[in-house]
């Protein structure tokens, strides 16, 4: 089987942006934080508080007490960011084919046929090619494999900063010592379903037919992965991308009421119907929903008539706010979220034959905004109806999503001006 593909997954990485950053942090335990309170959890530690036996998502009560001497660092998610764009031009600048898995892990397509050797020589290549570009911090595991699955798996089987292949010789016998959860696409669930099946272990996993997985799995799905553990190659599984734009947020103790809830939803609201401008989508559906702090929890969707315009999806979330059983009035909100689902392209969009300048009117208006915003930074114009929330629900980093900071915070190439600078003119060649 031929070397077809190389993933890199960044170890610990805003954790290592942090101590490239700041020299100080370096070889000290370190947690990353999204807001600095004792009650909420880590989203990232450093490879020093690992090595002492701290896990992410750790509260940093407990991150304390693991780790007397722990250094708290807030989360800076425009940092990550910029490292990852940089981090993604070195990679692509030796295999140019990659394919963003998360914000910390990138997987490339080698079109070239490589064997072993040369496999390992570009691995190193890469990570040598980072230290001296973007930092010695920025520590990774490479996996080089016949498909991305197996790559996938290789880049988790010796951190940090390992370099694992697997070739058609190492299929299964290097994985047998494995569980099937540590492959990707087996959660939880898939995992039970194993076991009603008889298959707890990698052999097991291994010696199990097509059929087999196509019954587990419910569909084509299981077939994909049987033979890309077998090292057939086969394209990128299609991402569920796409199917919804939201955010949600822990309310701060302050803000544990309705009035404010409601506040940071429209918050919340304003930027997905600025992303949904952004990507050229409309929406034909809202939700939004509450977890309440004695753990009961209330949500509610309502259908449009497919949209962009932030104005007619605040009436909705007003109309979707206004219908709570009245129950939920006598409870205190702890964590809400607003999605905009049922999306489709733009090209797919027909105005409503009756609202068809309205429509044309407003574009333009929230054109506006959206440039205003992107200019002069988030919120310099937004709906009253998130009045006293504009500071509420700040840029976060998923690691399965990775933010735009010209978007949801500021785009710096304006430098201020509502017009970009425009580049300096090209030197004029030398005459010989």
């Amino acid at each position: 089987m031929a070397l077809r593909y190389l993933t890199i997954d960044f170890n610990s990485f805003f954790a290592s942006v942090e101590q490239q950053e700041r020299p100080e942090l370096r070889g000290k335990p370190v947690a990353i934080v999204p807001v600095m309170a004792e009650t909420t959890g880590c989203v990232a530690v450093s490879l020093e508080a690992k090595a002492l036996g701290l896990t992410r998502n750790a509260r940093v009560s407990d991150a304390r007490r693991m780790c007397p001497g722990i250094i708290i660092v807030e989360a800076r998610p425009e940092t990550y960011i910029t490292y990852h764009r940089r981090l993604k031009e070195v990679i692509a600048s030796l295999v140019p084919d990659i394919e963003v898995q998360s914000i910390d892990e990138v997987t490339a397509h080698l079109h070239e046929m490589l064997d072993r050797n040369e496999a390992g020589k570009l691995a190193r290549k890469i990570k040598a090619k980072i230290t001296r570009e973007v930092g010695p911090l920025l520590r990774s595991s490479i996996g080089i494999a016949p498909t991305w699955l197996l790559a996938k798996v290789a880049s988790d089987m010796q951190k940090p900063d390992g370099l694992v292949i697997l070739d058609d010789a190492d299929i299964p016998g290097k994985l047998l010592h494995l569980a099937p959860g540590d492959i990707a696409g087996i959660g939880p669930n898939i995992q039970r379903r194993l076991g009603e099946h008889g298959i707890t272990t990698m052999a097991q996993l291994y010696a199990a037919t097509m059929a087999e997985f196509r019954g587990i799995w419910g569909g084509v799905r299981g077939e994909q992965i049987w033979r890309l553990l077998h090292g057939e190659d086969l394209p990128y599984f299609e991402q569920k991308t796409g199917q919804s734009i939201g955010h949600g947020h822990v309310l701060p103790p302050a803000k544990r009421n309705h009035p404010d809830g409601l506040a940071v939803l429209h918050r919340l609201l304003q930027k997905a119907a600025m992303r949904l401008r952004h990507s050229r989508l409309y929406a034909s559906a809202l939700s939004a929903s509450v977890d309440y702090t004695d753990e009961t929890h209330w949500s509610d969707e309502i259908q449009l008539t497919e949209t962009q315009d932030t104005l007619r999806l605040t009436h909705a979330l007003n109309e979707l706010w206004g219908k709570r059983p009245a129950k939920f009035s006598r409870r205190t909100p702890l964590r809400i979220g607003v999605h905009l689902t049922g999306l489709i392209d733009l090209k797919m969009h027909t105005p409503d034959l009756f609202e068809e300048k309205t429509e044309q009117a407003r574009g333009k208006l929230f054109e506006a905004v959206d440039h205003l915003n992107k200019v002069l930074g988030k919120n310099s114009v937004y709906l009253g109806g998130a009045h006293g929330a504009t500071q509420d629900a700040p840029m976060r980093i998923a690691f399965t999503r990775i933010p735009e900071p010209e978007i949801e915070e500021i785009d710096r190439s304006y430098a201020g001006r509502l017009k970009k600078p425009k580049p300096p003119p090209a030197a004029e060649p030398e005459a010989w």
